[in-house]
């Protein structure tokens, strides 16, 4: 049985693992285009690069190690709520080579906090938490540099082989799953690097109902396409009509006509053309697009709740697990995460990552939208500062689950949340949906 690492080690490892991706994602573009902001939607590379290193020197360096600031006056440069990103382009940021720099010094400083730093004895080191809050958020700022490669015009500069096939068996999977009512504990305690809107673990009661086996497919999503579905207003709930309207969307963003061939697509996908899979998730819709899906299909989207307990709920012992497939680790073998392939897995895959309800890739591939709000649990603490969750309850963004194939172990797990308004379709989300197990009872 292989050692686990202990809680240094463990940080050491996913702050260097967050760096490797950091450079490799901004050492593949030369300067004008690391400068260059690809979509108002995001920020130059190079802001995030630095923003990166500023944050590891204020968590890391001075709050951690309790050490003198590096450089204290890009603070309000990278600050992430004094700048919206469309501005960030006009301020006088440093450039890549100076971002470099800057990152590595700091870098060196809180790798040298790490050998020295307790991981134990307050919340803030307590297994670790500090250092792996700083290598998730490194992360995550890597998922949206990735986004941003997505978006950037130009030829391809990012390369990775496709996913393998999905098995003979998945065609024969069942459409849907049961997962059978009762209460199971949402949340955790007693995960070292759970984020604050993941605690406290808490007990939730969920209605039988039936999910989707797996994420809904291009093919799928083509079918409420080719039926009039961006045309029928009664699918969308009437912001998302409005929304629909003023931004004249008729297909998920990327998808192109296939002039060709007559009711076929195409896509773009990081700087390629190519024919659109049919059996791969369908990725880039947001969440008015999911939600008319859902209505389309006589179906709706699944609740956090009901997400989470299709993922982790193991009604044998009545734990809850912290990956569908148990407590492990992911491997290749389970999901599709880490920016291993460039794109989603075929639907079906990933046998060994099942869910004990039988569900399949609720963990990679693409992040699901949900039709729960953002908002904090009951017993809600922030920690350790309130911008990183609490600024964001209140309504305004939808929840998302599951994290996609741009998406860390690191960052990835069955009590994980992310949240973004309703309109984003840049990042990489699909979803799956859901039924009332009653409607199946009375016809």
């Amino acid at each position: 049985m292989t050692p686990q690492p202990t809680p240094r080690e463990r940080a050491r490892l996913a702050l260097e693992a967050a760096r490797a991706r950091t450079l490799a994602l901004t050492d593949c573009l030369d300067d004008a285009e690391l400068g260059a902001q690809h979509s108002p939607l995001m920020s130059p590379l190079v802001w995030d690069l630095a923003h990166i290193g500023n944050q590891e020197e204020i968590w890391l360096v001075r709050e951690a190690g309790g050490r003198p600031a590096l450089r204290p006056d890009l603070d309000p440069l990278y600050d992430a709520f004094r700048h919206p990103r469309a501005e960030r382009p006009a301020l006088p940021l440093l450039g890549p080579d100076q971002a470099r720099r800057f990152v590595a010094e700091v870098r060196d400083q809180a790798m040298d906090v790490l050998a020295k730093a307790p991981t134990a004895g307050s919340p803030l080191f307590e297994g670790g938490f500090v250092f792996g809050m700083l290598a998730q958020h490194e992360q995550q700022h890597d998922e949206t540099m990735l986004a941003t490669h997505q978006l950037r015009q130009g030829p391809p500069v990012l390369d990775a082989p496709a996913p393998p096939p999905a098995p003979d068996e998945a065609a024969l999977l069942p459409s849907e799953v049961l997962v059978p009512a009762g209460p199971f504990t949402m949340g955790t305690d007693t995960d070292a690097w759970a984020l604050d809107n993941e605690r406290p673990a808490h007990t939730v009661r969920v209605a039988d109902f039936w999910l989707d086996t797996a994420p809904v497919s291009n093919a799928a999503y083509q079918q409420f396409i080719d039926d009039g579905g961006y045309q029928e207003p009664e699918w969308w709930a009437p912001e998302g009509w409005a929304h629909r309207q003023r931004e004249q969307l008729e297909a998920p963003l990327f998808w192109i006509r296939d002039q060709d061939r007559p009711g076929g697509w195409l896509r773009r996908r990081f700087g390629r053309t190519e024919p659109l899979p049919p059996d791969q998730p369908v990725v880039h819709v947001c969440w008015y697009e999911a939600d008319a899906y859902a209505r389309w299909a006589g179906r709706r989207l699944p609740t956090e709740a009901e997400w989470e307990k299709a993922a982790r709920h193991d009604p044998d012992t009545g734990r809850s697990l912290r990956h569908p497939w148990g407590d492990q680790d992911p491997g290749p073998e389970h999901a599709n995460l880490a920016q291993r392939h460039l794109e989603p897995a075929p639907v079906g895959s990933y046998p060994d990552g099942t869910a004990p309800c039988g569900a399949r890739q609720l963990l990679g591939d693409v992040w699901e939208w949900t039709s729960s709000d953002f908002d904090g649990y009951p017993g809600f603490t922030a920690f350790p500062y309130a911008e990183y969750s609490e600024v964001f309850f209140g309504g305004d963004y939808k929840v998302l689950r599951g994290g996609s194939f741009g998406t860390d172990p690191v960052a990835c797990r069955s009590t994980f949340r992310n949240w973004d308004y309703p309109i984003r379709r840049q990042i990489f989300a699909g979803f799956r949906t859901a039924r009332d197990a009653r409607f199946s009872e009375d016809g």
